[in-house]
């Protein structure tokens, strides 16, 4: 027997911009050392000044991406990003259901950077009944926060109050990130349940790091989480460490200029 690689996949839409979604997961898996596998929910004609267009695959067609690679090559974990519709949550759902996946990491992706909308409303509730319960980790920014809690988020104390309410839909800790607050602090509150029910909160403090380049950050930072849980770390650790790695890709593409618009992180700022 040869050597084994840790094997992650991404169910996420396609970027054509590159920045975001399966292309980003897949750079950051092989940033960190992860084998990394697809199966592509929709495809976006997007740049760095926003989406297009929006092409969706069939129901069907994404479930047969997900079981013809976990019947053959399999995953140490899954990293879910824009799904829809709930055509397509009901079929990742039953996916992950029938096959044993240990870690289950999912970015609920609404909007894009630019505004654009990539989960129709019908969607919503599929994806609180359905997905949520299934994750390991569930890692929304204000935005998404809002919209699965139907309540707006002003202050830290209501993220922590948001973090508690998500982890109460069944997810196994919950990242409500506040990137999106406008203040000179991008501020992440962690809740973490265990197997008795119990919650801790934590809070990740970063500074606001002055950059353009901020697209695909979310999908960056669900992927990281996914391949340092597939390397053995504890949630709480694996969490930690990929918001390290997501600040310091930031720092690092801030000095860049692509497109004209919101541009990329550096994915692999540790080699050129």
């Amino acid at each position: 027997m040869g050597k084994s690689y840790l094997r992650v996949l991404t169910i996420a839409g396609s970027d054509s911009g590159g920045g975001a979604g399966v292309q980003a997961d897949i750079k950051t898996f092989s940033a960190i050392g992860c084998y990394g596998l697809s199966a592509t929910t929709a495809l976006t004609a997007q740049n760095t000044q926003g989406v297009r267009g929006i092409q969706e695959i069939s129901a069907a067609f994404v479930g047969l991406q997900i079981r013809t690679v976990l019947d053959d090559i399999g995953a140490d974990a899954v990293k879910i990003g824009m799904l829809f519709n709930s055509g397509i949550i009901h079929e990742v759902a039953e996916c992950l259901k029938s096959y044993a996946v240990p870690w289950v990491v999912i970015d609920p992706v609404m909007f894009a950077k630019s505004g654009d909308r990539l989960l129709q409303e019908e969607a919503m509730q599929s994806l609180r009944d359905e997905l949520i319960p299934l994750a390991t980790v569930l890692t929304p920014n204000i935005a998404e926060a809002e919209g699965l809690l139907d309540r707006s988020i002003k202050t830290r104390d209501e993220m922590e109050r948001a973090a508690k309410d998500l982890c109460g839909l069944g997810a196994g800790a919950v990242v409500v990130k506040g990137g999106s607050f406008a203040n000179q602090s991008c501020d992440d509150c962690v809740c973490i349940r265990d197997n008795a029910g119990r919650e801790t909160v934590h809070w990740l403090d970063q500074p606001r790091i002055e950059t353009a380049n901020v697209h695909g950050t979310g999908c960056t930072f669900s992927s990281a989480i996914a391949a340092y849980l597939a390397q053995g770390m504890q949630i709480e650790e694996a969490i930690r460490k990929a918001k390290s790695y997501v600040t310091d890709a930031l720092k690092a593409g801030a000095e860049y200029q692509l497109g004209k618009g919101k541009g990329p992180v550096k994915h692999f700022y540790q080699w050129w």
